[in-house]
This record gives C-alpha cells, structure tokens and sequence, in this order.
C-alpha cells in the first residue's frame, strides 16, 4: 500500500506517478496526460476507451478543445451550468491533447471540472490529469481508497486521514454528452442530467 499525504501525491503525480484520489462520482484514477499508457496498463484498458481529462476549473481545460465561436459560447454556457459536476463533455480536441489519452479516436476528448474539494485542491496543483474511474477495466468501480490499494498496490492514494470519509463518491459515473453536429449527444447517461438533449 502507498498511501501517502497530499502534498506527496501531487509530487508524485507531476513526476509522473500514476496517483488515485476522490471525486463527486467515483474515484479516480490519474496521471500526467503524456503518460496516459501507464493507466491503459494498470486497468489492462482496450484502446478503444478514451480517457477524461479532469481539471480544476474550466479554464484550465479549455486549452485543450478546438471549435468556432459560436460553439466556444455554447460550451462554455453549459460549463457555467453544470460544473464544477458530473458531467463529462467530449469535444474536438485541440494539438495540446497527447493521442494516447484517446488512440482510435484522437480528434476528441472528454473534458470535466469535479464537484470535489479534494479532487479540486490536488488538480489545481497539477494542472488537468488524464482521469478514469480506479477498477480493472470491465468490473465495477472501486469505491474505497482501502479497494484501490488492493487492486492497484503501486498507485499513490490517499490515508483516511486526509479524507472526511473513505467513501466520498456518488458511486454513479458521470454523464457524458458528446458535441456532435452541432448538438449534444449523450454517450453515458449518469448523475447529471443534460437540459435540451431530450434524454
């Protein structure tokens, strides 16, 4: 187990660490978007399943999308609206995006601010994470720092200590709405729901 505090976890994840902490939904497992192999191997990921980029506030992620005015407008109302939460938006991705964070489909990436003080505090620090939920891929979600210590031994997480609870998550994914033509698409309905999508 390595549980460590939470000035030595973000240490470790800005040197490249793959580091777990919680968030509003489930808890998340992260690291520097450059090195976004290293979670496609811990949680043995197919390539097909793209990584969140989480950030601490909206402006820290919007570097990392492309679109027109007019959409900027409308992405950032929604943003407005609905974060910090759990909502997750996939969005044209800008040349900031590292192609490992989402290999078979590189032209998009998903995009969330946590409704999370924790999550927050240590995201500020690090600049946006390349994110997932902390479980091997295909199982349910683990929901205690004790469970992720398990499964993934060499994960830097955090000690009860340094946590209100063990158990801070929704246990429900995010939502996440893709821009599509336009318009949103919901790919994953979860905790939030999107106004105007009809679903």
């Amino acid at each position: 187990m390595v549980q460590v505090s939470i000035d030595a976890l973000i240490k470790g994840a800005l040197s490249g660490c793959l580091v777990s902490f919680p968030t509003d939904t489930v808890p998340a497992l992260a690291v520097q978007p450059e090195h976004s192999e290293l979670i496609f191997t811990a949680k043995q990921r197919s390539g097909d399943k793209p990584l969140i980029l989480m950030g601490a506030t909206p402006a820290d992620l919007w570097t990392f999308v492309t679109g027109s005015a007019a959409e900027w407008e409308i992405w950032q109302q929604v943003a407005l609206q609905y974060w910090p939460g759990a909502i997750t938006l996939v969005l044209p991705a800008s040349e900031c995006v590292p192609r490992t964070m989402n290999p078979t489909d590189p032209s998009t990436i998903g995009v969330r601010v946590p409704n999370c003080a924790i999550a927050r505090k240590i995201l500020a620090q690090t600049g946006p994470l390349a994110t997932t939920s902390a479980n091997r891929s295909g199982e349910p979600p683990l929901e205690t720092m004790t469970e992720i210590e398990a499964q993934f031994p060499n994960v830097l997480t955090l000690p009860p200590s340094e946590l209100e609870t063990e158990k801070l998550a929704l246990g429900v994914p995010s939502t996440v709405a893709k821009w599509t033509d336009s318009k949103w698409e919901i790919l994953r309905q979860g905790a939030v729901k999107l106004e105007g999508t009809g679903n």
